[in-house]
């Protein structure tokens, strides 16, 4: 044991000098741009205009719900993009998905569009010689935030790197937009993946979108410089090592090119053309949401302080809106930890006649053990209050959709959305966990548009139906009994009721119970 313990430490000694050595080169070129002027000259542009004209200081909205819509929209969207395409993502996988992204995004630079990718570095792995190859096109400019000193994929090496630079590591750009030509935005909970478009080999992630036109989209376009050219944001070239040059991206061209046929000719896009025969994108006319809408945005400067600044981070946003409820509040978050702060201000707004209801993972269906077990902690004591708790299903009560490799085995709450009185809507990335608040940035839309809280209202109420979720009560609860916690659902007509967390393995059970002995919540 002393052996092998003295080999780690060695390990460990040399992956710290190794990363010492790899660490990002502070005179890597990073010139500062700016957004492009909307293109008014352009079809889309045009269309766009037109309807924008027509409702002044109102942006329009499209709620995607369906995953196969939101990968098709943005697909179309880079298809039809002819000045600039900037991407801001936590996770941008080399998948079928990501690769066909990719691929459309070449395209778009060999007909002359500039293409800003920004990546957090977190998940980084074998995507980097794509990314890389990307880079080398003088159409595309990807830069990594806040990244490890070395792109070494090995768990070794990132842990190593972790263990001697926690504090700053462990801050993460969870950000997700999409704008095209300065005219269209696509904002929300998707990364870029194929769990993220239904297209995943087990878990499938629900999600919410929204495509945006009108002013708002100039206000992304305006947080997407400021994380752009903030000092976090380092060019993929800042890194020593093997770079990648011109033949390296025509071979990538034509690896992405094979790819996208092979997509085309699967069952899962199949289905999606018959699923979207004239899938609505942004640039074909139909029907939108109008309402006066904020893009609210972290400062990326909030992964450098030390302890809380609210003028960094879009937390009090939330909460006016929240404060301003009379009647109901629904919220639906993955990854759900209140903590004794907000567990009090939900039980408040409870005590003064408002409706609060919460959609979260259950245990069985959450992608993150460790993050259900500070959830828990809590669960009792937000019943207690008189909140509607509910846990999404991992099966939700009917068969799983067909898939590019085969069919899911479940599906996992992703979605982080808040509607207030069936008015006032937020679609973003922030969870309601620490995390989200104090060490990750996050951004979102809040809108004023009753047809779109009805429209998202609809897609809660539906996902919290007894097929699709556990409804947690307390079970027996009096003035002399604090109630048994019990889960109750459906299978067709047949109630089902359990006294424990249902459908999950006595070894997540376990996992989570000793997780639950740990103080994580600060880090969840």
């Amino acid at each position: 044991m002393l052996r092998r313990a003295h080999a780690l430490m060695v390990l460990a000694m040399i992956g710290l000098v190794l990363g010492a050595c790899s660490a990002p080169r502070s005179d890597a070129a990073k010139p500062p741009s700016k957004a492009m002027s909307p293109a008014t000259g352009t079809p889309t542009g045009l269309y766009v205009h037109s309807q924008v004209d027509q409702h002044q200081d109102k942006s329009g909205f499209r709620l995607l719900t369906l995953s196969t819509n939101a990968l098709m929209s943005r697909i179309v969207l880079a298809d039809h993009a002819q000045h600039s395409i900037d991407l801001q993502y936590y996770i941008f996988d080399n998948d079928a998905t990501g690769r066909l992204v990719a691929q459309r995004l070449l395209k778009a630079a060999d007909r002359g569009v500039r293409v800003r990718l920004l990546l957090d570095d977190i998940n980084i792995r074998n995507e980097i010689d794509m990314l890389d190859a990307l880079d080398a096109h003088p159409n595309i400019e990807v830069r990594l935030f806040n990244p490890f000193s070395t792109h070494d994929p090995s768990v070794v090496s990132r842990a190593v790197q972790f263990m001697f630079d926690a504090h700053r590591l462990n801050r993460r750009m969870h950000n997700k937009s999409y704008i095209v030509d300065g005219n269209v935005a696509v904002v929300g909970g998707r990364n870029i993946g194929n769990d993220y478009f239904d297209a995943g080999d087990s878990t499938n992630f629900r999600d919410l979108d929204l495509i945006a036109i009108g002013p708002v989209v100039k206000e992304a376009s305006h947080a997407f410089d400021d994380y752009w050219n903030c000092d976090a944001a380092y060019p993929v070239t800042a890194f020593q090592g093997k770079r990648s040059s011109l033949y390296d991206l025509a071979k990538l061209r034509a690896d992405l090119a094979r790819d996208a046929r092979a997509f085309a000719q699967s069952d899962y896009a199949q289905a999606t053309l018959d699923e979207l025969p004239n899938g609505p994108s942004a640039d074909r006319p139909g029907s939108w949401f109008w309402g006066e809408a904020t893009l609210v945005a972290d400062q990326p400067e909030k992964i450098a302080t030390d302890h809380d600044e609210p003028a960094l981070r879009i937390g009090p946003r939330i909460r006016a809106m929240t404060d301003s409820a009379r009647q109901e509040v629904l919220v639906m978050s993955p990854y759900f930890i209140p903590g004794d702060s907000g567990t009090q201000y939900l039980g408040g707004l409870v005590a003064h006649g408002v409706t609060v209801k919460v959609l979260t993972n259950s245990l069985a269906s959450t992608d993150e053990p460790a993050v259900h077990s500070g959830y828990a902690h809590y669960r009792r004591a937000l019943l207690e209050s008189g909140l509607q708790l509910y846990e999404l299903r991992p099966a939700a009560g009917a068969a799983q959709p067909a898939t590019a490799r085969g069919t899911s085995s479940g599906v996992s709450l992703h979605a982080k959305a808040i509607v207030v009185d069936r008015r006032w809507v937020f679609i973003g990335s922030m969870n309601m966990d620490e995390r989200s608040k104090l060490l990750n940035t996050e951004m979102g839309i809040i809108v004023d548009c009753p047809p779109l809280a009805e429209a998202v209202t609809h897609f809660f109420d539906t996902a919290i139906l007894p097929a699709n979720a556990y409804h947690v009560v307390l079970d027996g609860r009096d003035s002399r009994h604090r109630g048994t916690m019990r889960w109750q659902a459906s299978n067709g007509d047949k109630p089902l009721r359990y006294s424990h967390d249902p459908d999950a393995t006595t070894q997540r059970r376990l996992e989570v119970m000793l997780l639950r002995m740990l103080p994580l919540d600060g880090m969840l």
